[in-house]
C-alpha cells in the first residue's frame, strides 16, 4: 500500500520531455538539466548547432511554444446539471471554457484516447475574433466586464488585416493548441481541420512541424458552394481545404465508403450469375511493369500469347476454375462481384452535391432564424466520421460552434449503431445584443450549442430504433473548489457568501465556498491517469453521505472523520478500488493515528482477501 498527498500540479511537461529523453540517452540528462551540446552530438549534429534551417517561424512562436508546455493552476471544470440532459447516463461532453485552458486540464485523462479530432477553427479572414497576447486584467476587472473577457483574464478582439502581427496573431493562438490536441490522439487517430485560401499554407506548415511531415494524410478540397459570385473581382470562390493529419500513418487506416447509386449503376447480370451484379474489368497489365508474363491457354483450348498479366498463372487457373473469366476475343476479363466491392475509398475533391443539407438551412429549420453564422453541414462531418472512426470511438471538437459535431455523431450513430462518443468544447463568447441569436433568447454561443443538441437528438430518437445516446454532461471551466495551499492562496482571504470571513471548520481548511462534493471529486479525478469525465459518479451510503465511487475502481472519502464502521465497509467492496483518496483533515494533525488508521485498513482488507488479489493506494487531499 502507497500513500502520498495529491499535487495541485495537474501536467509537467518538461519533466515528461526530459524523462523521454533520460529513457533513450541517459548520459544527456545529468541532475534534471539537459546538455544539448552532448545531445546533439549523439545525434550526429553539429555540436556548435546552426542558426539557419527550414521552418516557418513567426513574431511570438517560441512564447507559444511555451504556453503549450505551461501548466495551469487553480482551474477545474465544475458539472452543470441544468445545462446537462440526462448527465447520469450519457457518455457526451461539453465543456465551456477556454480551450486551451481545458484541453491542458483533460491532457493526463484524455491522452492517446481520442480516435478522431474535428476542429473548424477562425479562418483569419480579417472577422475573426482571436485571443490578444498581450492582453492582462485583474480578477476584479473581469468581474465588470462581460462577454470579451475568459475566465483567465484574456481578451479576445477582432484580428483585422491591418494589424502588422496579423498572421502571427492567428498562429500564436492555433499552434500550442494543436501541439496539445497531438497528446490526445491514439496512435491510429486522426485530425480534420477546416480552413481557407486565408491560412492553408501556414496551416500546413505548422502541421507537418507538430504532427511530422510524413503524418499529412491529404488536402481535401471541399466545392461547397452552390452557384456562383458574379461580385468577384477575379475568380468566384466556390471551395474549402480539409486538413488531414494522422497521430502515426503506419497505424492509420481509412474506412471505404459505400458505393454510391452511380456505381452501384455499373453491375450488372447479364448471364443471370447466381452470384449477383458484376463488373468485368482488365485482367493484364497495362504498360510494361507490374505484370507477369506468361501464355495462357483457356480450358476450352484457347490461347492467349505471352504478355504481362495482373494476376499469377496459378491465380488466372483457379479464377477460371470458378467461373469468374470472360473470353472475349484476344482479352480475357474477371468478374468483381458487387459484395465483394469493399465500398469507394475517400478521394481528396468533396462535391456540395455529397453532403448537400445546406448548414444555414440547418439552423434555420431548428431555431426559425440562422443563429450562428458559419456552421458547417452534418453530412460533411458525417462523411468525415465515417472515413476515420468505428463503434465506440471517441470524436473531439475545441471550436464546436454550433455543435454540428455533435449533432453528426448522434447521426451516425442512428445510422449504424455504432455507440460513438463526442467531447465538445467552446468559448463561452457573448451574442451580440443585435444579433439575431440573442433576440431568439441566446446569451452565449454554448447556449445555441447546447440547445442545438437537444433539439436535434429529439429528432434522432423519433426515427431511431435503437438506442442512442443524445444527452450530454455539461461541464464549465471554473475557479478551484479545493484549498490547495498553493503560493495563490497563501495571502487570500476566502469569504462566506454573506461576506463573513472562513471559520475553523475542516471544510472551510479544505475546500472553497459553496464547492460541491460531486465538483470536488470531479477535480481530484482531473488529477488521475486515462479516466474520462463520463465515467459513472456513484454516492455509496452504506459509508457515509461523503463518499463517492469514481467509475469502479476510484474511491473518494470526504467525510470529515474516519471511524471503523467506514473503514469495514470500505474493506468489503468488490471488486476493491485501485485508489483510496481521503481527506488529510481527517486525521487533524495526529501523524500516529494517520499511521493507525492506515494499519487498521489494511488489516481489514487482508481480512477480505483482496491484498492477494491487487495493490492498491491511498492518497490524501
Amino acid at each position: 500500500m502507497e500513500d502520498h498527498r495529491i499535487d495541485s500540479q495537474i501536467n509537467d511537461f518538461f519533466e515528461e520531455n526530459r524523462e523521454k529523453l533520460r529513457q533513450l540517452f541517459p548520459e544527456v540528462v545529468k541532475d534534471g538539466s539537459v546538455d544539448f551540446d552532448l545531445l546533439r552530438e549523439l545525434l550526429g549534429g553539429d555540436p556548435a548547432g546552426g542558426s539557419e534551417k527550414y521552418e516557418l517561424t513567426w513574431a511570438g512562436k517560441r512564447r507559444a511554444r511555451r504556453m503549450a508546455s505551461q501548466d495551469i493552476s487553480g482551474y477545474t471544470l465544475n458539472l452543470d446539471r441544468e445545462k446537462s440532459l440526462d448527465p447520469d447516463t450519457t457518455k457526451n461532453i461539453y465543456i465551456e471554457g477556454d480551450n486551451l485552458t481545458v484541453l491542458k486540464l483533460l491532457r493526463q485523462n484524455y491522452y492517446c484516447a481520442v480516435k478522431m479530432i474535428y476542429i473548424d477553427p477562425p479562418y483569419n479572414t480579417g472577422n475573426d475574433f482571436i485571443y490578444d497576447d498581450k492582453f492582462t486584467v485583474s480578477q476584479e476587472s473581469i468581474d465588470q466586464m462581460e462577454g470579451n473577457v475568459d475566465q483567465q483574464g484574456n481578451r479576445y478582439v477582432v484580428n483585422q488585416r491591418s494589424s502588422n502581427r496579423f498572421h502571427a496573431r492567428w498562429l500564436n493562438e492555433m499552434y500550442p493548441l494543436l501541439m496539445i490536441a497531438r497528446d490526445f490522439l491514439r496512435e491510429d487517430g486522426s485530425i480534420f481541420i477546416s480552413i481557407d485560401d486565408n491560412e492553408v499554407a501556414n496551416l500546413r506548415q505548422i502541421c507537418d512541424e507538430i504532427f511530422g511531415e510524413d503524418n499529412f494524410v491529404a488536402c481535401v478540397i471541399w466545392n461547397r458552394k452552390r452557384g456562383r459570385d458574379n461580385s468577384a473581382r477575379w475568380f468566384s470562390k466556390s471551395h474549402e481545404y480539409l486538413l488531414v493529419y494522422a497521430k502515426n500513418k503506419n497505424s492509420f487506416e481509412t474506412n471505404y465508403l459505400e458505393l454510391d447509386e452511380e456505381t452501384k449503376k455499373a453491375y450488372k447480370n447479364p448471364d443471370h450469375d447466381p452470384r449477383g451484379p458484376y463488373r468485368v474489368l482488365a485482367t493484364w497489365a497495362r504498360g510494361t511493369q507490374g505484370g507477369v508474363e506468361y501464355d495462357f491457354t483457356s480450358r476450352d483450348g484457347h490461347y492467349f500469347p505471352r504478355r504481362l498479366w495482373l494476376f499469377s498463372k496459378e491465380n488466372m487457373e483457379k479464377m477460371e476454375r470458378e467461373n469468374r473469366l470472360l473470353f472475349r476475343g484476344d482479352h480475357i476479363y474477371r468478374k468483381l462481384f458487387i459484395h465483394e466491392n469493399k465500398g469507394k475509398i475517400p478521394e481528396t475533391i468533396w462535391n456540395h452535391t455529397s453532403n448537400a443539407a445546406n448548414a444555414s438551412d440547418e439552423i434555420k429549420r431548428l431555431f426559425g432564424a440562422i443563429v450562428f453564422d458559419t456552421p458547417k453541414p452534418t453530412p460533411y462531418i458525417q462523411e468525415m466520421i465515417r472515413i476515420a472512426t468505428g463503434p465506440g470511438d471517441l470524436i473531439m471538437d475545441f471550436f464546436s460552434g454550433s455543435a454540428a459535431t455533435a449533432n453528426a455523431v448522434m447521426r451516425q450513430n442512428l445510422e449504424d449503431d455504432g455507440g460513438r462518443r463526442f467531447l465538445l468544447v467552446q468559448i463561452p463568447a457573448s451574442c451580440p445584443e443585435k444579433s439575431a441569436a440573442y433576440r431568439q433568447g441566446f446569451s452565449t454561443i454554448c447556449h445555441i450549442g447546447r440547445e442545438r443538441i437537444i433539439r436535434e437528438g429529439k429528432e434522432i430518437l423519433q426515427l431511431a430504433d435503437h438506442p442512442v445516446d443524445v444527452g450530454f454532461r455539461t461541464f464549465v471551466l471554473s475557479r478551484t473548489n479545493i484549498r490547495w495551499n498553493t503560493p495563490e492562496q497563501a495571502h487570500t482571504v476566502f469569504l462566506n457568501d454573506d461576506g463573513s470571513e472562513f471559520g475553523e471548520d475542516s471544510d472551510h481548511l479544505d475546500f472553497m465556498p459553496g464547492a460541491l462534493d460531486e465538483n470536488i471529486v470531479y477535480e481530484l479525478m482531473l488529477r488521475q491517469q486515462d479516466l474520462l469525465l463520463s465515467e459513472p459518479l456513484t454516492l455509496l451510503p452504506q459509508i457515509g453521505e461523503r463518499t463517492f465511487l469514481y467509475g469502479s475502481r476510484h474511491l473518494i472519502c470526504l467525510e470529515k472523520k474516519l471511524n471503523r464502521s467506514i473503514l469495514e465497509q470500505i474493506s468489503r467492496l468488490t471488486p476493491f478500488p485501485f485508489k483510496i483518496i481521503f481527506r488529510d483533515s481527517a486525521f487533524g494533525d495526529d501523524a500516529a493515528l494517520k499511521d493507525e488508521t492506515l494499519r487498521r485498513l489494511e488489516a481489514l482488507i487482508a481480512l477480505q482477501g483482496h491484498s492477494a488479489k491487487r495493490t492498491y493506494t491511498v492518497e490524501f487531499i
